[in-house]
């Protein structure tokens, strides 16, 4: 849910006014005054030119964001080439830059097509990773419109939404901008991470066995295995880069 902030709140640095929900921003200026804000605990996002504040995330959010973490780490550990990250700020383009829950990504030596770029001290993903993983309660009509949109058009492959509301999961192919509907199992099998099998019942219900037993299937697949050995080839013929450069593309 948006909120929108008292001016009185905080003292306004010199030079950088506040944000506040609704104001409408391009991308650099956006980061400059989030950079800035007095509330290092304050989230915001910028979708489509529009800056939220989101709200607090609560205990239902935790737990399916945490499941999920989860499941992302064992698929990284198990497949040289890609990465994992959590609450992370994503550089789209002029007017986006949100924070999504969960993303999973090829690193850039791999073949991937993020960057990942230092801003004084602190390093961003610049660019759109392929798969993004929303946990969504009050914000499920953002993530379901104003955030698949932006999604969408900066080049996102997959997105999925875990609908805390309905216990639902809503999975689209963002480069068609078309929702699929899952099979009679219930099991999502992504298209970007080849592998990546998530049993969404198993998700909405927090049964955490037969969520790991669903991964693993799906790390013992054929199209898990043929993926590794395709994320290698591009290795091959991109060798990691020395120096400075090497270090800013590494976990």
């Amino acid at each position: 849910m948006a909120v929108t902030l008292k001016k009185s709140r905080w003292a306004v640095p010199a030079g950088n006014p506040l944000l506040h929900s609704g104001d409408h921003l391009t991308q650099r200026e956006f980061h400059r005054r989030y950079e800035a804000f007095p509330d290092s605990e304050a989230r915001f996002e910028l979708i489509g030119g529009v800056v939220y504040m989101m709200s607090p995330a609560g205990y239902d959010h935790g737990r399916g964001d945490y499941r999920i973490s989860g499941l992302l780490f064992q698929y990284e550990r198990a497949t040289p080439g890609v990465a994992g990250a959590q609450n992370v700020t994503i550089i789209l383009g002029a007017a986006s830059e949100p924070q999504p829950d969960n993303v999973l990504l090829v690193r850039p030596e791999y073949g991937g097509r993020v960057q990942i770029k230092r801003q004084g001290k602190t390093r961003y993903i610049v660019g759109p990773p392929e798969l993004v993983f929303e946990v969504a309660h009050s914000s499920l009509s953002i993530d379901l419109h104003e955030k698949r949109r932006d999604y969408q058009t900066s080049g996102v492959l997959e997105y999925i939404v875990l609908d805390l509301e309905d216990n639902e999961v809503h999975w689209f192919d963002l480069a068609t901008d078309e929702p699929l509907v899952l099979p009679a199992d219930r099991i999502l099998r992504s298209h970007a991470f080849p592998g990546f099998w998530l049993d969404t019942r198993a998700l909405v219900t927090g049964d955490v066995a037969r969520l790991a037993a669903c991964l693993d299937q799906g790390l013992s697949s054929p199209e898990h295995q043929r993926f590794v050995v395709q994320l290698a080839a591009h290795r091959k013929q991109r060798p990691a880069s020395r120096g400075k450069r090497g270090r800013q593309n590494g976990a």
